[in-house]
């Protein structure tokens, strides 16, 4: 039964249907064929999946990233982060990436970051900073994976609401390796810009008082991780009331401190915000439906008895449950392989004497590390359709960047301590 399950989500993917529909549809023959499960159960667990307090965090924090960016803060954080990065060699790449890094702890969305980078930077990067377009879509598709690593990322979010992992101490482990990527990646620009002699942005590091003078300005939206930490530290919410406490700050900010946000913008925003929540709950509720079937299947335990056959050595299970996880990337959207894949993987994992919390950090940044390869690539096609670029010329210019990021998977891998320090710490 596992099989035909398998063979038929593929067979629909492959003939072009929407995934939530490929999930739903491929968990018929559990409720059909088997006798043993009246189909009602489905429209159960399509309803139950829903009724999740946790998950009131993903409206919230879509809407809150939407609102951003109404209200001034994006436009003052780039130049925040032109100031501080605009001088070395890369220019606008570098500003891209460090942007990416303070959107993180807003927005939550890699594609979301991904396309407002796209169509603010891009157009720069391409005229003065003397990057080709391929080049520009490589650098601003793999800054915005820092997005899905950094506090409040929705990836996070939906692993720790699928998974029952706590999500505050998910959100307290993607500080260190959110920063430790940002630096990973500036560190792969800079190599890339001096090669290919990308001209810096500014012509010299900024004064004292001109930082100090943007600082200020942007003082309201970089001020949220750090209340996000303090918040989570002394139980002040959860990241249910972060997210509620995130549209609200979101509005006092753009109404009555930048005040740029109206009620045209703010309509705008509650549009974009319904359509995109649209998109993640028909995922959740269509993966809980096969999630389910896959479950009645025993589907969880046969994965972890073939995997613990072919070894026993808890390396090499990590190793083959990432590999499974980046060739599955490829092929699902980053919210619908945390919602249907992690829930099989994880236990195995678990089993063997891994961290909950490591592994959500390091599967989730894997995860959507699938986000920027062929065929779904969804980070990749957003990028290369706003700015014009051939998906094979992407791949060339983004070589660089995925060994950047090999690189840091390794490290995090082999320094556990890297995420679970700080939530070791604080929680």
């Amino acid at each position: 039964m596992l099989l035909l399950i398998a063979c038929l989500f593929a067979l629909f993917l492959v003939s072009g249907m929407p995934v939530a529909f490929a999930l739903a549809l491929a968990s018929i023959p559990v409720f059909v064929l088997t006798g043993t499960m009246p189909p009602t159960v489905a429209i159960q667990k399509m309803v139950t999946a829903t009724q999740s307090f946790p998950l009131l965090a993903v409206p919230f924090f879509i809407f809150a990233g939407n609102l951003m960016n109404f209200t001034g803060i994006t436009e003052r954080l780039i130049r925040f982060a032109r100031l501080l990065t605009g001088w070395l060699a890369g220019g606008l790449g570098q500003v891209s990436i460090v942007l990416s890094l303070m959107m993180g702890g807003i927005s939550g969305s890699a594609v979301a970051d991904a396309s407002m980078e796209a169509r603010l930077l891009g157009p720069s990067m391409i005229s003065k900073g003397g990057y080709s377009k391929a080049a520009t879509a490589a650098v601003l598709a793999f800054g915005s994976i820092i997005t899905a690593t950094i506090p409040p990322s929705i990836g996070l979010i939906l692993f720790g609401f699928i998974n029952e992992v706590s999500i505050g101490r998910l959100f307290l482990a993607g500080v260190v390796p959110g920063i430790l990527l940002t630096v990973t990646l500036m560190i792969t620009a800079w190599i890339v810009a001096r090669r290919n002699g990308y001209a810096p942005d500014l012509a010299a590091p900024p004064s004292l008082s001109e930082l100090w003078s943007s600082f200020r300005e942007s003082l309201w939206a970089l001020a949220f991780p750090v209340i996000l930490i303090v918040g989570f530290r002394f139980g002040f919410f959860t990241a249910t009331e972060a997210g509620a406490f995130l549209v609200f700050y979101a509005l006092f900010v753009g109404f009555f401190i930048y005040r740029e946000l109206t009620i045209q913008s703010l309509y705008a925003a509650i549009k974009g915000s319904v359509t995109d929540l649209g998109m993640v709950m028909l995922l959740i509720m269509m993966a809980a439906v096969l999630g389910y079937a896959v479950t009645i299947e025993r589907g969880p335990q046969q994965i972890a008895e073939l995997v613990t056959s072919l070894t026993g050595n808890p390396t090499m299970i990590l190793v083959l449950v990432l590999l499974l996880l980046l060739v599955s990337g490829m092929f699902l959207e980053g919210a619908a392989n945390i919602l249907l894949v992690t829930p099989i993987v994880l236990p195995v994992l678990v089993k063997v004497g891994y961290d909950p919390i490591h592994m959500g950090i390091l599967i989730v940044t894997l995860i959507n590390i699938g986000g920027l390869t062929p065929p779904v690539g969804v980070i990749m096609f957003t990028v290369c359709g706003i700015l014009d670029v051939k998906t094979g010329q992407f791949a060339k210019a983004s070589i660089p960047y995925f060994i950047a990021l090999l690189a840091f998977l390794l490290l995090l891998i082999a320094f556990p301590a890297l995420s679970l320090f700080i939530p070791g710490q604080l929680m």
